[in-house]
């Protein structure tokens, strides 16, 4: 029998993942505690008729029963005879405290006065133990509840081949930080910076204006003309050291602009080989609200 794990950050999106995979035909159980998930891998063995995947959500809202190494003791112990996957729901800090003040919930490690903040950075440490151990780390900032699904089944499909390396690309902007899951890091913030063209600085480096400025840059022919053999020459070594999933992240100063043309650009040039490639902008949606922002702001103040 085969089992998904779910876990992951509060507010990162996995009750919508639980409900898709439940309306795809999954059976779904959540919020169960550490200590009761070897019992339910020993249930499902007792089902004549059991269903073909089991998803299991299991993560920081049982509070003192909850125990990471229990649930990686558990997970280990099972998979002597099933099929046992880890999916870890990641976000930026910043997102999810957009998204508790949007819902206006407590998150479920507030305890006395502790701000939102130090439950997502506490959050954060309990469950490091199984993200390290994920077999997908699929981070939901900048996604809808539909893309996120549409990402996931893209991930669910390629696990069926676990020898396949998988190559995630991802756009981010340096002011937001690095993102933690990056194998490798590119600063593009050399390149020439269309924020400062006031005619084409609203675009996003997923419209021509400012593709066509980033990519007619000669710095920009150059720096691809040595990325592109550089990852060709990679990505065989960590197939063949066994690696499954390889994060390549592409920062520029905001996430909007030059870093999303440079990930587009490698991302096309991937897509047409052979290993499967899939591409994430993090911080696209939440550099285009700034700017909203900041143009509201300053038409009030005048």
């Amino acid at each position: 029998m085969k089992f998904l794990i779910v876990t992951g950050m509060s507010g990162a999106g996995k009750s919508t993942v639980l409900h898709h995979l439940e309306d795809t035909g999954s059976q779904c159980m959540d919020n169960l505690p550490p200590l009761l998930l070897s019992q339910v891998f020993s249930l499902f063995d007792q089902v004549e008729m059991a269903p073909s995947t089991v998803v299991l959500g299991v993560d920081s809202r049982s509070g003192a029963f909850f125990d990471a190494e229990l649930v990686l003791t558990a997970i280990d112990n099972a998979r002597k005879k099933h099929l046992v996957s880890i999916l870890f729901l990641d976000c930026d800090t910043e997102t999810l405290i957009d998204r508790y003040k949007e819902t206006r919930r407590d998150h479920p490690l507030m305890q006395g006065n502790m701000s939102l903040e130090k439950a997502i950075e506490k959050e954060r440490d309990m469950l490091q133990p199984l993200r390290e151990h994920a077999d997908i780390l699929l981070s939901s900032g900048g996604f809808i509840a539909r893309d996120l699904c549409a990402k996931l089944d893209t991930l669910l499909s390629d696990e069926h081949n676990p020898r396949k390396l998988r190559i995630e690309i991802m756009s981010f902007g340096f002011k937001r930080g690095i993102p933690k899951e990056s194998d490798l890091v590119f600063d593009v913030r050399f390149l020439p910076n269309p924020y400062y063209i006031k005619d084409i600085r609203s675009y996003t480096g997923l419209e021509e204006p400012i593709r066509n400025y980033v990519l007619g840059k000669e710095e920009t022919k150059t720096f691809l003309s040595h990325l592109f053999p550089m990852i060709d020459y990679l990505l065989p070594l960590y197939q063949s050291e066994g690696k499954r999933r390889l994060v390549i992240a592409i920062g520029c100063t905001g996430g909007a602009h030059r870093s999303v043309v440079l990930s587009q650009a490698l991302y096309e040039h991937l897509h047409a080989g052979s290993y499967p490639v899939s591409i994430t902008h993090r911080d696209i949606g939440l550099e285009e609200a700034s700017w909203s922002f900041r143009r509201n702001h300053s038409q009030t103040a005048t």
